[in-house]
């Protein structure tokens, strides 16, 4: 059996032992994430003298089989013929293949433990049917590859069928398994909870755009953390409304550090005298990085107004969203006779 990665490069399962064997690799190096010189030389050797590589050839690959071997050692004991080949074939069959393949099971060695039948297939046929193309099936499995693992179909049509019954439309729930497959292996109870605290807490409805973001934002933090943040605005003078409106409109607001939400609030409310309503009806400027994009901005229009040059009177929101192209167009190029230092955009700034 063949797996290909890149170009014309590839390994053969069957080899496996053999090559260990010849290069007399230890357990502990099995377990390392790299090889020495003469190691690297001696595989390329083998796969050129034995296997019939080109040079090329065994030099991409002799890569590729010290990773995953390293990162899955039990791989050397399976038999090829009745539990790889069947296993890798139906991965392959899906589209994984190459280095996705070699990095979905290095992340997850078990996969190679259970069975076809009783894990593997069911687990890709529930995504298949449920997300509709191998292709995001791919996508799934990349990010949360213990899917496989675990017999993970049986919790997730749990979830489905809760998801489904509570109100949420079958496209945010496929939104909420691409991006976040992994919520959705979490016990029933927990997905109750978090459907409560989404719709009732934080009054954003379950067939809203920002239900997935919303649900993430909640689900990847303790009850205790958010609440300390949400207390952080609150410092500043805000109500619960305007926290509600800012999760609505921009629920990734309080997945932000607390050290990134306290000084974005001071920089706007303190230095730009921004109100509480203006912050939670434009959100989104919260999460622009204020050294790369909010400081540079803010400090070229103010020096146009200092210099009373004549600009298009956009509002913050608007200014701070446009692009970095539409910025340097509408207030950098018309000035740079008149002032040839006005702006530097980021990118050169934090050039080395």
């Amino acid at each position: 059996m063949l797996v290909r990665f890149r170009g014309n490069a590839v390994f053969r399962l069957h080899g496996f032992a053999e090559v260990l064997s010849l290069l007399s690799f230890k357990s502990q190096y099995l377990y390392s994430t790299s090889a020495t010189p003469a190691q690297t030389h001696l595989l390329v050797k083998y796969l050129v003298d034995s296997l019939g590589f080109s040079n090329r050839e065994a030099s991409l690959a002799s890569s590729k089989v010290k990773k995953l071997v390293s990162r899955a050692p039990k791989l050397l004991f399976c038999d090829v013929s009745k539990t790889l080949k069947p296993k890798f074939q139906c991965l392959m069959d899906l589209g994984l293949s190459g280095s996705d393949l070699a990095k979905v099971i290095a992340k997850d060695t078990t996969i190679v433990e259970r069975g076809l039948v009783t894990h593997l297939r069911p687990t890709i046929d529930f995504l298949r049917r449920f997300l509709g193309s191998d292709k995001d099936v791919v996508k799934a499995i990349k990010r949360t590859s213990w899917l496989l693992s675990f017999g993970a179909h049986h919790i997730m049509k749990t979830n489905v069928l809760l998801l489904r019954n509570s109100g949420v439309p079958d496209v945010k729930i496929r939104k909420l398994m691409l991006i976040y497959p992994n919520y959705l292996t979490q016990k029933r109870e927990w997905v109750k909870r978090l459907l409560h605290r989404v719709e009732k807490d934080f009054h954003i409805p379950l067939n809203s755009p920002m239900f997935p973001y919303g649900f993430h934002t909640l689900a990847s933090q303790k009850k205790s953390k958010c609440e300390k943040k949400i207390e952080i605005f609150k410092s500043f003078g805000w109500s619960d409304d305007h926290v509600l409106e800012m999760f609505r409109k921009q629920p990734y607001c309080i997945a932000l550090s607390e050290v990134k939400i306290q000084k974005a609030l001071s920089f706007y409310m303190k230095e730009l005298g921004c109100i509480p309503a203006y912050l939670a009806s434009h959100p989104s400027i919260l999460v622009f990085s204020l050294e790369k994009r909010v400081v540079p901005r803010v400090k070229v229009l103010k020096i146009l107004d200092e210099k009373k040059l004549e600009r298009r009177m956009l509002g913050l929101n608007y200014a701070l969203r446009l692009t970095e192209t539409k910025f340097i167009e509408y207030f950098v190029l018309p000035y740079k006779d008149q002032i040839p230092d006005l702006y530097e955009p980021p990118q050169k700034t934090l050039a080395p």
